[in-house]
């Protein structure tokens, strides 16, 4: 005859080690549920950072600031594209290789967007998908005059937009402020009408009012649209000689520029381009700071408030 307390004992321990097994499968779950990625966003580091410093000292600094790639500037602002046609592709390319990243922009704005077919062949054999320039034509238009320019502008683009198809690039038109892409409207046009995706927008706050509302109503406003997010104020401007702590009031954090806001805009609309953390010194040509290591320290600096700001709901 079978023990009635034993069996009554071992169904309770059955029972008891089913819950513990089942909370600790929902805890497991819970866990990994909240371990999952969430949105974040993709560093590039800007060469021009640095002013004419060799690119062999750059590039190991890419990873230093949380980044894989890296975006490089001619004359005026860095050169490093002439130190690219000096060494050659192979050997920029094994560069590259031995630091672990990859060329993911080039600045061509002394190209414009006319004349890039060339450069977007480079870009090819280099691995690289995204090139910035400037939006040619007059600025300062509005209304159905500002739709027909930009209009006029994208037609223009068309034969260099096969290329960028046919060599995987893109675009991207940064809203300067001397150019025909400048203002909110322009940007909104430039997507609304853009037949390719390989024609977008290299988003800079900097040329842009100062308001966190219309800059993060701009960002919803462009889903898709971006490639290039410029993490940059207006600060204090930066086109005259400034004390240094002036001067550096573009980055973000150290400015006015409340960026939570727009980085609430760029995780809603799931932003996948390149983050630039981005200033410009006076005169162009020199790092922002002194010693390579300081310029790294910077942007890490900027970087940390960045995050910051991305992690608020």
């Amino acid at each position: 005859m079978p023990n009635l307390t034993s069996t009554a004992a071992d169904r309770r321990r059955f029972l008891a080690g089913a819950a513990a097994l089942g909370a600790a499968n929902v805890l497991a779950t819970s866990t990994a549920t909240a371990a999952e990625p969430d949105f974040q966003l993709k560093y590039i580091l800007g060469s021009c950072m640095y002013g004419y410093t060799a690119v062999t000292e750059i590039m190991p600094q890419v990873q230093k600031i949380g980044a894989r790639a890296i975006d490089i500037w001619p004359k005026v602002h860095g050169n490093q594209r002439e130190q690219l046609a000096e060494m050659g592709e192979e050997q920029f390319s094994q560069l590259l290789k031995k630091h672990q990243i990859t060329l993911g922009c080039i600045t061509q704005y002394k190209l414009g967007p006319f004349g890039l077919r060339d450069e977007m062949r480079l870009a090819q054999r280099l691995g690289c998908t995204t090139m910035v320039t400037g939006g040619a034509g007059p600025r300062g238009l509005k209304g159905s005059e500002l739709k027909s320019a930009v209009a006029g502008f994208i037609e223009k683009m068309k034969p260099h937009l096969a290329v960028a198809e046919e060599t995987g690039v893109t675009i991207a038109i940064e809203n300067h402020g001397s150019n025909l892409i400048e203002s909110p409207d322009s940007l909104k046009w430039l997507a609304e009408l853009r037949p390719s995706k390989h024609l977008a927008i290299a988003l800079a706050p900097y040329h842009l009012p100062q308001n966190e509302q219309l800059l993060s109503n701009l960002i919803r406003a462009l889903p898709e649209s971006i490639a290039m997010f410029y993490a940059w104020q207006h600060g204090m401007g930066c086109h005259k000689k400034l004390p240094k702590e002036q001067e550096l009031l573009q980055l973000p954090g150290r400015g006015k520029l409340d960026f939570a806001p727009l980085l609430a805009a760029l995780r809603d609309i799931r932003y996948s381009g390149w983050t630039e953390i981005f200033m410009h010194p006076v005169p162009r040509g020199i790092p922002i700071l002194e010693s390579t290591v300081a310029v790294t320290a910077e942007i890490n600096r900027s970087r940390s408030y960045v995050e910051e700001q991305l992690a608020k709901r």
